[in-house]
């Protein structure tokens, strides 16, 4: 009886249309990179719950909808994965998204796809590679939003603010989700979302979705990706932090761990 169902899943999802790639020129209410990381820090549960999110974010109906109510009703969407400097790789190239069964397409190619683990952790690369992605996507978009996952600092490549800022100053909205589901290691610092609200994420609308527990994970990143398509941003402040307001993180705090930690 099992064996029956799992064959019919994989028939149906065979089914399914292959993803649309995007044209020069589509017009899109939203061109979308989601840069997800793969770094070794990152357990295989914790992967593989990073994973389902973002394919049960494209399968979810109010997702559809949301992508139906904006003004075009379409978006561009690259899924990316990323860990050291030179580190990127893309798993699913630019894709339109205009229906639910362009949706349900792109989250059964990303199902089928196997996960990776790889050295280092470098926002500032990620946040490079994914402004070339957008460069590239050939659609005109209303909007440009980086979508960066990460459990720990920028610890190799150029800083993070560097590659933020320029991100930012060519009108792209760079989002966070810190993934704080452990405590910190050597490498890692504590309060990591503090460290994305002040280093990772900027441009208009720009906020984050801390995930703090593997329960809430998946609801996470569906959660994000729902107020990205929207063009919305959390009804309320999602990082309240004890510390004095006036309290800032150190935006170089990845790479002074590691001097330190190699001595030089």
């Amino acid at each position: 009886m099992i064996g029956r169902w799992i064959g019919a899943i994989a028939v149906a999802l065979a089914l399914l249309p292959a993803p649309a790639p995007a044209r020069t020129g589509e017009e899109v209410d939203l061109a979308l990179v989601i840069a997800v990381d793969v770094s070794y820090s990152m357990d295989l549960e914790e992967q593989e719950l990073q994973r389902q999110g973002f394919v049960e974010a494209f399968r979810s109906a109010m997702v559809h909808d949301a992508i139906r109510r904006g003004m075009l009703g379409r978006i561009a969407v690259v899924y990316m994965e990323w860990a050291g400097a030179a580190d990127q790789q893309v798993l699913l190239p630019w894709t339109v998204i205009d229906n639910p069964e362009s949706a349900m397409a792109f989250a059964g190619a990303l199902a089928e796809k196997p996960t990776r683990r790889a050295s280092r952790t470098s926002l500032s690369g990620a946040i490079d590679f994914s402004v070339g992605l957008l460069a590239k996507s050939g659609a005109a978009a209303a909007r440009q939003v980086i979508d960066v996952s990460g459990d720990g600092p920028n610890n190799q490549g150029r800083p993070v603010t560097a590659a933020r800022d320029d991100a930012v100053a060519r009108g792209i909205t760079v989002n966070g989700l810190p993934l704080m589901l452990k405590a910190p290691g050597p490498w890692d610092v504590e309060n990591l979302d503090l460290y994305f609200r002040d280093c990772v994420i900027g441009g208009q609308g720009a906020f984050m979705v801390p995930v703090r527990d593997r329960a809430q994970f998946v609801q996470a990143v569906k959660t994000k990706i729902l107020l990205e398509i929207a063009g919305r941003m959390p009804a309320e402040p999602l990082v309240r932090p004890a510390q004095a307001p006036e309290k800032r993180a150190n935006c170089m705090a990845g790479e002074l761990k590691l001097q330190n930690r190699w001595g030089n």
